[in-house]
């Protein structure tokens, strides 16, 4: 009952167990891979037998639901600042220490175009792009309700194009230019907005890292000037065509969540630094909720904390209809097996309403 129950809970009609979905882990987690599916599979298996130990995974998990993604840091790599990878997956292979700057100085910065270095896409073609990914996500992942979307909305963008450290001097310089460089920004990707409103996807994963997590790192108004009035804009054909709109944002937004809902998303994906007793009270009963499971107790825990942990994201979103359990800081391949397994436990057990 994946999909239905992950189609049941995007219409807020609430299904009889509380749905979810574990980014990640069928991709990186391994050692969990090969226990939940029997696969004789690892790291470096072949990329055919890995698809197929996922595929695996997300079924014998039973995943109501399976964000994907199409457009990233992709699109900007005619320039794009390198800011170095930490250590995630198996072994540590993602560590990326090669660290370069796409700008010399903030007043190159303050000065890009993107239209002028990235170009305009073809409409017809970013069409049949987000189409084509849909397709195919849907072929992977039957079972599970699937998206395709957007990574680099806006700030996020604009993290790929700066990186931190020059972002930062900007905002600290010259917050109004960089606010007209934030709309300009908004100008070039709205091409792709307009292309993904009138895809065949009927749910749309919009991705935009507005917050650290301790929060805003910009003025509060800033972001009402700059951020939230593009990302309206960006949303609206969208929002018009009677696409839902996923928001996924890292860190803790509570107390911009207010303000992205009037953007006119239909969700949000959030980490345990977001308020969950504030996201359930204010859009348990308009909004899809997917997250805020926290991934510590499962890797530094004992199981008393794994179920603690679930009980508690339970007790605020078991009675919301669009919520979807989630472990929102993922479930990375150093979190025990065994904590892994008894967590899906404690879930299976919990989630039924």
């Amino acid at each position: 009952m994946s999909y239905e129950d992950g189609w049941a809970a995007m219409n807020l009609e609430m299904p009889a167990r509380v749905p979810h979905y574990e980014p990640s882990v069928a991709d990186y987690h391994w050692d969990l891979v090969r226990i939940v599916t029997g696969m004789d599979v690892n790291v470096d298996s072949p990329s055919e037998l890995r698809l197929k130990a996922s595929q695996a995974f997300v079924r014998a998990w039973n995943f109501d639901l399976n964000f994907g993604c199409s457009v990233g840091a992709d699109v900007l790599m005619k320039k794009i600042t390198n800011m170095g990878h930490a250590e995630y997956a198996q072994d540590g292979r993602d560590f990326d220490n090669d660290l370069y700057s796409a700008f010399d100085n903030p007043e190159e910065a303050l000065a890009f175009d993107p239209w002028e270095t990235y170009g305009e896409a073809d409409h017809a073609e970013l069409v049949q792009r987000f189409n084509r990914h849909y397709r195919e996500q849907c072929q992977l992942f039957p079972t599970a309700v699937n998206t395709t979307g957007i990574y680099t909305t806006l700030m996020s963008g604009m993290i790929f194009i700066f990186g931190w450290d020059m972002l930062l001097t900007m905002a600290g310089l010259a917050p109004d230019r960089l606010g007209e460089l934030f709309n300009r920004y908004a100008s070039w990707i709205a091409q792709y907005y307009n292309a993904i409103a009138e895809s065949d996807a009927p749910i749309l994963y919009c991705h935009d890292d507005i917050v650290w997590t301790e929060g805003a790192f910009m003025r509060p108004d800033w972001y009402r000037k700059y951020v939230f009035p593009n990302i309206k804009k960006l949303w609206a054909p969208a929002g018009g065509a009677g696409k839902k709109i996923i928001f996924i944002c890292d860190g803790d937004y509570t107390q911009f969540a207010d303000d992205i809902a009037a953007c006119g998303n239909h969700g949000f994906w959030f980490e345990i630094f977001t308020d969950l007793e504030y996201m359930t009270q204010r859009f348990g009963n308009t909004h899809v909720l997917v997250g805020n499971g926290d991934c510590r107790p499962l890797t530094f825990g004992t199981k008393a904390d794994v179920r603690a942990e679930v009980e508690r994201c339970m007790a605020a979103g078991k009675d919301c209809p669009g919520f979807f359990m989630c472990i929102s800081g993922h479930i990375p391949p150093n979190v025990p097996v065994e904590n892994a397994l008894y967590y899906y436990d404690v879930y299976n057990e919990l989630g039924r309403r």
